[in-house]
């Protein structure tokens, strides 16, 4: 019987800026990713670590890289939005199916978490699967606007 896989969060800065890279520029990512409009390219990656661990400075959170045993898979975390903690993830395609395993650990890591009374999520148009956050106790908020581009906004109060 195998054994199911370990997910674990690590800093940005603890995996390969190769692995981003890659991650970033493959087209099916880009598909729900209406704000990505560059090639990623070492240099990108770097500045987008960059920004990432200052949120981590400012704001004492932000976002982990995502690892199934000991492989990149990803990234996603908190990112504070004005008065809202904003969740995202980005998994790699063939990794899309832990997607909901990795949110229902931020999720337990919010909720423990006495800064975070609230979870946002802006989930592009693209996204048409969206039960499980109903499901999770997620309400529509309204489509918005950010970055030029129409999102999907969902809340989750955690207390």
């Amino acid at each position: 019987m195998k054994k199911p896989d370990r997910i674990r969060l690590v800093r940005l800065t603890d995996v390969s800026l190769k692995d981003i890279v890659s991650h970033m520029n493959d087209p099916r990512v880009a598909e729900h990713m209406p704000l990505l409009t560059v090639e990623w390219t070492p240099e990108v990656a770097r500045k987008f670590v960059a920004t990432k661990e200052e949120s981590w400075k400012q704001d004492g959170l932000g976002h982990w890289a995502i690892l199934n045993d000991k492989t990149y898979v990803g990234w996603g975390g908190f990112q504070k939005e004005g008065d809202d903690w904003d969740f995202g993830l980005v998994l790699k395609p063939d990794k899309f199916g832990l997607g909901m395993r990795v949110s229902r650990m931020a999720i337990e890591f919010a909720k423990a978490d006495a800064r975070i009374g609230t979870i946002t999520f802006l989930l592009p148009l693209s996204r048409k699967n969206l039960g499980a956050l109903s499901r999770g106790g997620a309400k529509f908020v309204a489509n918005i606007e950010y970055g030029g581009e129409i999102f999907k906004k969902y809340s989750l109060e955690t207390r």
